[in-house]
């Protein structure tokens, strides 16, 4: 019997486009664009990458400007779907739809699965950000409303101007990358300060002890930049966090609407 190839094929997303097997390019397009070494043709490229960045955020701010309401749930792509977390995300997203948020995750498998799942079945807006990996999978299939980003600042700025929350589950760097970055936006006042909530506190106590004996106590952050960070570990209680903080900041009435 022969077997069909093609489904084992690898594949890529490129912003609108689909590449698989040999047509996949070594690098990626950010590595592309970070990487200073070889000739000087940059100078005659740059421009069009110019173009294609604002094309980026012009798709971006287009597909969700009528959103609403939302939060963003990141974790690890790694979560199996027969994991505790996998679970807890579902019905952390589940709660939010139901309470009337749209639910934003990086699109992919695991974590960002396993919220858009849960938003997709409690009736909600499931969104998926996805990003052009070298091993990226595309969208995962829970996603309603899904934007493939080539440039990883492009993807964060959207996800920053659309989230009115951040919702963290146990994950590796990228998790990581997008809980500080987060943190320090608000800590500057870049943005308008809005609940994070990191989910699980047997995984996080050791980051945050360090942050609070070691950083906090040497100087380099204050002890209220550590209140900006609520934990928790009940689905209810993360919706809860969420929901009393934009009753304060007068966001209900948005929610009504």
């Amino acid at each position: 019997m022969t077997v069909n190839s093609d489904s084992h094929r690898r594949e890529r997303r490129q912003g609108p486009v689909t590449l698989r097997g040999k047509q996949i390019p070594p690098t990626t397009t950010d590595q592309r664009l970070l990487d200073r070494r070889g000739p000087a043709d940059w100078v005659h490229t740059d421009p069009w990458r110019v173009m294609r960045i604002q094309a980026e955020f012009v798709e971006g701010f287009g597909l969700l400007a009528e959103l609403g309401i939302a939060v963003s749930i990141f974790g690890s792509a790694r979560t199996l779907a027969t994991s505790p977390e996998y679970r807890q995300a579902e019905d952390i997203a589940g709660g939010l739809a139901r309470a009337g948020y749209a639910i934003i995750t990086g699109g992919g498998p695991g974590i960002m699965e396993a919220a858009n799942k849960g938003a997709a079945e409690a009736g909600g807006v499931s969104v998926g950000l996805g990003i052009e990996l070298p091993l990226e999978m595309g969208l995962n299939k829970y996603v309603d409303i899904g934007l493939e980003f080539r440039y990883f600042f492009v993807r964060k700025t959207v996800f920053m101007k659309y989230s009115q929350a951040f919702v963290v589950l146990p994950g590796g760097f990228g998790t990581m990358d997008e809980l500080f970055e987060a943190l320090t936006l608000v800590q500057t006042g870049k943005i308008t300060r809005f609940p994070i909530v990191l989910v699980g506190s047997s995984y996080w106590s050791g980051l945050l002890a360090w942050l609070r004996d070691t950083m906090s106590t040497s100087g380099k952050v204050s002890p209220l930049d550590l209140e900006l960070v609520h934990v928790a570990d009940d689905p209810a209680e993360v919706v809860r966090i969420i929901t009393d903080a934009h009753n304060h900041q007068g966001l209900a009435r948005e929610l009504d609407d």
